[in-house]
């Protein structure tokens, strides 16, 4: 059985700025307003036989929408940048070009591209493990990152079951 939350309806979004280093139009900073769809598959378990209640999957998803909204997300696993962050600065360089920016209007992520894919990977990652505490039943998660509204990548973890 499986829940699903629409990002649009349930204001899961957030705004944020990025790059993907070294692509040939997406290399610059740039921003999209994002808006995270989500679906978690499981066991309906507990008094009221929820696989998990709505609200808590949008608490989750909304805290980790809060922490991006409105930063510039730099993914410090990158191969593609050189990533060096000081008590006030996050510095870093890709290919010949140096940026600068302050520290508080950077949301560093333990990943290695802030592309729609590499953010779908991060979010599904958290929700699943915040999940599991709740209802050990869950299989998996799925979470889709739209840059615009259609256009996203979705990602499963800990990924279907092959039969």
């Amino acid at each position: 059985m499986k829940i699903i939350i629409e990002g649009i309806h349930a204001n899961l979004r957030f705004s944020a700025a990025h790059m993907i280093p070294e692509h040939e139009t997406c290399g610059v900073i740039h921003g999209h307003s994002y808006i995270v769809n989500v679906e978690v598959e499981g066991e309906p378990t507990g008094k009221h036989g929820f696989i998990v209640d709505f609200k808590d999957v949008k608490g989750i998803m909304r805290r980790i929408c809060k922490r991006l909204d409105h930063r510039l997300l730099v993914p410090l696993k990158s191969p593609l940048m050189d990533v060096q962050v000081s008590d006030e600065e996050v510095e870093f360089q890709v290919a010949d070009k140096k940026y600068k920016i302050p520290k508080e209007d950077c949301c560093l992520l333990p990943i290695e591209s802030t592309s729609a894919e590499g953010l779908a990977k991060y979010f599904a990652k958290k929700l699943y493990k915040e999940l599991k505490e709740y209802n050990k039943m869950i299989k998996n998660v799925k979470v889709c990152v739209n840059e615009g509204i259609g256009q996203g990548a979705i990602f499963t973890y800990p990924g279907v079951d092959r039969i």
